[in-house]
């Protein structure tokens, strides 16, 4: 049966996406192009977003992975996979991140020339940072690859032979807040891997991403593969997932307002932020599944665009941005301007042009509309 709550959770994370991608613009972290003002503030609830908006994503792309695997050879799987991420990723690389290198490089002054003649000349010299070459923010797509392909097999086991091992599953799950024992290998990835792999999105080397979110992908599949039972486990966890949400968030804030780093800070704060991400995680599902799980003429037509839509929007946003940044307009009109443009922009490219040309379907990761499987 059909998740449709897994549809509008993927649909409504992307779209956070979109004001996070916003947000970065307005931030003290680095990004590509920066307002002429910064905001200390807007740190915060962009620290809440960030700790599960993507491993969220993870987790639905494994429970999706669990119904593609179910009409599927490992082959036919894997060549699909590749198509509809691999694609996207090399036409994304060479036509939609180009325009945001260029923006960068305009704006740090290192480029003065058209965006033709660096199209044409230098758009692909070199590897990013220090060339232009990148895939930005595309880096979940070969990550979601690699991910799908090497423990494809894996499931396929644990699809056919993989009874006893479900079945632990299920019985742990029978008392539902044993549901966090999950979180002890995230915890200690998070505390023992991460401070010697800094986060890249450069998949070489970039150990920590792999391992913390591989293991994300793994639970969708395992908590998908125990049938109704993790579903129905959710309304008794939802309210305790919340609050544990809650302290777990303002432990964190805490400890960066009050403490300094230590090795004790270091294991708290690991702990913290894991048990942090996992209860949004459930809280979402658990919320979603009340009352999200029911099909809708408008779920059909943004799942279809979702993905589109995640190609395009930080190209658009750039773009916009390059043009605001050294306005003193503030930052409400700035946001309002950036957050109606990237969807306005990305809405119009999308339902004018890629829709209506069959040949750039693959491009953006499109399937035929026959298809009502839930995206992995």
């Amino acid at each position: 049966m059909r998740r449709y709550d897994l549809d509008w959770l993927r649909v409504i994370v992307f779209g956070l996406l979109i004001f996070y991608h916003v947000g970065m613009f307005f931030v003290p972290w680095g990004w590509h192009v920066k307002n002429n003002v910064i905001y200390d503030w807007l740190r915060w609830p962009m620290w809440f977003l960030n700790q599960w908006r993507l491993p969220i994503l993870f987790t639905i792309s494994g429970m999706g992975t669990y119904y593609a695997l179910g009409k599927r050879t490992l082959g036919k799987f894997a060549w699909e996979r590749f198509l509809r991420l691999g694609i996207p990723l090399v036409a994304g690389m060479l036509l939609i991140v180009p325009p945001q290198v260029y923006f960068e490089r305009l704006a740090e002054g290192t480029y003065s020339g058209s965006y033709l003649q660096y199209y044409t000349s230098v758009a692909f010299d070199g590897v990013y940072p220090e060339g232009n070459l990148s895939w930005h923010h595309l880096w979940f797509l070969p990550y979601l690859l690699l991910f799908s392909w090497v423990l494809s097999p894996l499931f396929i086991y644990l699809r056919n032979h993989g009874t006893k091992f479900i079945d632990g599953v299920k019985r742990m799950l029978q008392k539902p807040l044993r549901i966090y024992l999950f979180v002890i290998p995230l915890y200690f990835v998070e505390a023992l891997v991460e401070p010697f792999f800094p986060v890249t999105h450069a998949l070489v080397d970039d150990w920590f991403t792999i391992i913390f979110n591989i293991i994300l992908f793994f639970y969708g599949f395992v908590l998908i593969a125990t049938g109704n039972i993790f579903w129905e486990s959710l309304p008794q966890l939802k309210h305790k997932a919340l609050v544990i949400g809650i302290v777990a968030f303002s432990g964190q804030v805490i400890i960066w307002l009050l403490f300094e780093d230590g090795y004790v800070i270091h294991f708290t704060e690991a702990l913290l932020k894991v048990v942090n991400i996992w209860s949004w995680i459930l809280v979402l599902f658990a919320y979603a599944a009340q009352c999200l799980n029911r099909p809708s003429k408008g779920l059909a037509y943004a799942n279809r665009a979702v993905y589109p839509f995640y190609i395009l929007h930080q190209t658009v946003t750039v773009g916009i941005a390059y043009y605001l940044m050294d306005l003193d307009w503030g930052l409400l009109p700035k946001a309002f301007l950036l957050i109606v443009g990237t969807f306005g922009i990305s809405w119009l490219i999308y339902d004018i042009v890629i829709l209506r040309i069959p040949w750039l379907h693959p491009l953006f990761g499109l399937k035929k509309e026959k298809g009502k499987k839930i995206a992995g």
